[in-house]
């Protein structure tokens, strides 16, 4: 069993999502420190990239902030190095396939394993074209994260079938951010993909409150959060580390209730 799928082996788990160096990066590893601490079960990583077509807009001007700042990938690695002395939970990288092209896919690949990192999710990345890493993240140890969207359909039990860690299940069309209400039913997405994998299943894109995480993790087995982490960032900056506490904390108690 890979790590990753050992962080969902004590109930439903609670994964929040923060972009790497915004403020900074010493609010970064104070910010995973803190979710480490109170009860994030894996902790997503954003590399920043200048178009990262996936995210709204709350992660967006998270990347611009972050790459103004002059983050860059040799500076994050080195801050995984550094927060796997005492940071022990799983961590992925979530960033685009250009990011990983730039350096080289097996260079990127093997520096990630050899840092600490577990997986990578990459959703500029189709399916048919996974090939491109799944090779070098095979060969060095780390999970190369699927997928599944609304718009996935007749791919779902293909997708679902070869997953490796965990399955990304992707609640809303469009892109990230915080949303009133969920208006597709991942639950329907959840019985297809049951019914080919039994491998862990989280569910993003839209989730920010503790009733959605708890109504989400009544059908799935983990719950991503993002925006609203990022949003706290932006809000308290170099003090949101003790926010972000605060709120993988009352995250972590909606998804245990279920």
């Amino acid at each position: 069993m890979s790590k990753i799928a050992k962080a969902f082996e004590d109930g439903k788990a609670f994964i929040p999502f923060l972009t790497c160096g915004d403020p900074d990066l010493e609010t970064t590893a104070a910010a995973v420190r803190a979710a480490a601490e109170n009860g994030a079960d894996l902790i997503e990583l954003g590399i920043p990239f200048s178009d990262p077509v996936a995210e709204g807009p709350v992660i967006q001007n998270a990347n611009i902030r972050a790459l103004n700042g002059g983050v860059t990938t040799d500076l994050i690695f080195d801050l995984v190095r550094g927060l796997r002395r005492d940071v022990k939970i799983p961590m992925v990288f979530m960033t685009y396939a250009n990011v990983v092209f730039s350096r080289g896919a097996e260079k990127f690949i093997s520096g990630c394993a050899e840092i600490g990192i577990d997986g990578l999710i990459l959703p500029d990345l189709p399916y048919e074209e996974k090939e491109e890493f799944l090779p070098f993240c095979r060969r060095y140890g780390i999970d190369l994260i699927s997928m599944i969207a609304p718009t996935s359909r007749d791919r779902i039990a293909v997708i679902a079938e070869e997953a490796e860690g965990f399955l990304y299940i992707v609640s809303s069309l469009g892109v990230t951010g915080e949303r009133k209400k969920i208006d597709i039913d991942p639950a329907s997405m959840m019985k297809t993909v049951r019914e080919n994998t039994d491998i862990p299943c989280a569910v993003g894109f839209g989730i920010s409150t503790p009733d959605q995480a708890e109504k989400t993790a009544r059908f799935s087995d983990g719950v991503i959060a993002g925006s609203a982490v990022v949003r706290l960032l932006e809000k308290y900056g170099k003090e949101a580390p003790r926010y972000i506490g605060e709120y993988v904390r009352s995250m972590k108690e909606a998804v245990r209730r279920v």
